[in-house]
């Protein structure tokens, strides 16, 4: 197999598959995957699938409201094993634990959705003016977003959230102010992404092509670059939705999330189980963390396996070794000829 054959074989695939891909989204995304890489983008995409079920579906699938401790004015048992009425026991205040797993799910969606929903709307813009514009104003944006970046995490989102709730708990503080937390950690990275790729493409003959036309700032930004600059985008966005969970059970764990009589937040309620733990009560802490493990395990498998999708690098190194699989073959094939002839 020659150099050539290995840069066009990617090429191939989604020609082939272009038909299906008018019928059912994903096929050509599936195509371009095997073995393994496959097993895990499936396995991946299965894990977020129920995550965006029980999250949508919250009422109908929990059996009580995510603070609710009595039914039929009888108080449920304090830290319940789990039983057939209490699948997942039941917390020290009484709280259906599997309710409050499933309406979390909704809380960490809502954070999710907010957060990087900002963080493209903030970011993204902004790496295309600083990649573009150059100077004065692209290194005081890159100097800000650097000094953003080098921020403890965890510790920023603390601060951010403090500025931003107020002290208040309510639901739609208490979410609002963990998104932006969450939001002012996810800008640079984004900045950065769509910064370098635009320095790398703002000189390349179409956008020249375009500025000779007359075309507006706004028209070549957004019109002739955003579509070469964010082929990397879907990867970070789904890594970044696994650190979000992370970093909301991290506000919520210590104590600067969200109230439990507003919503229903993974990392409150492992705070909260933390005493349960000397009395060998595991059911309070075990499946809030099994929650965050299965959704950010989720994330992070489809992140890698798109990575390697969208990667042209780790595509050519797969082509290489298969290429050299395949002259390896044919050296010993025509080797085993030549020796064939000669003893003949």
């Amino acid at each position: 197999m020659t150099a050539p054959e290995v840069v066009t074989e990617p090429a191939v695939a989604p020609l082939a598959v272009r038909g299906k891909r008018r019928g059912l989204p994903g096929v050509r995304l599936l195509a371009m995957t095997h073995g393994l890489q496959r097993v895990t983008l499936l396995f991946g995409l299965f894990l977020i699938a129920v995550f965006l079920i029980c999250a949508v579906f919250a009422p109908l699938i929990a059996p009580y409201g995510f603070a609710q401790n009595h039914a039929d004015g009888v108080d449920f048992v304090r830290q319940q094993a789990p039983s057939a009425q209490h699948w997942f026991g039941t917390s020290v205040r009484g709280e259906d634990v599997f309710s409050r797993v499933v309406f979390g799910a909704r809380t960490a969606l809502y954070v999710i959705a907010v957060s990087l929903l900002l963080s493209l709307l903030t970011g993204v813009p902004l790496g295309l003016v600083s990649g573009y514009a150059g100077r004065w104003l692209d290194r005081v944006l890159v100097l800000f977003m650097d000094a953003m970046y080098g921020f403890p995490t965890l510790l920023l989102a603390i601060v951010v959230s403090i500025v931003v709730s107020g002290g208040s708990s309510s639901k739609l503080g208490g979410v609002l102010s963990a998104a932006v937390a969450i939001t002012v950690i996810f800008i640079p990275q984004y900045f950065r992404v769509v910064r370098n790729a635009t320095v790398a493409v703002k000189n390349e003959p179409y956008v020249d092509a375009a500025r000779v036309s007359g075309a507006s700032t706004t028209r070549i930004l957004f019109r002739h670059i955003l579509a070469n600059v964010t082929q990397s985008l879907p990867v970070i966005i789904t890594l970044n939705g696994a650190e979000a969970i992370l970093t909301l059970a991290g506000l919520g764990f210590l104590g600067f999330g969200i109230e439990p009589t507003q919503a229903a937040e993974w990392g409150f309620d492992l705070n909260k189980a933390l005493s349960d733990v000397p009395d060998g009560i595991w059911w309070t802490g075990v499946f809030p963390g099994a929650a965050i493990v299965t959704v950010v395990l989720g994330m992070t498998l489809v992140g890698e396996s798109l990575n390697e999708v969208f990667n042209p690098l780790l595509r050519t190194r797969r082509g290489v070794e298969a290429g050299d699989i395949a002259a390896d073959a044919g050296t010993d094939i025509a080797s085993d000829t030549e020796e064939a002839t000669d003893a003949g």
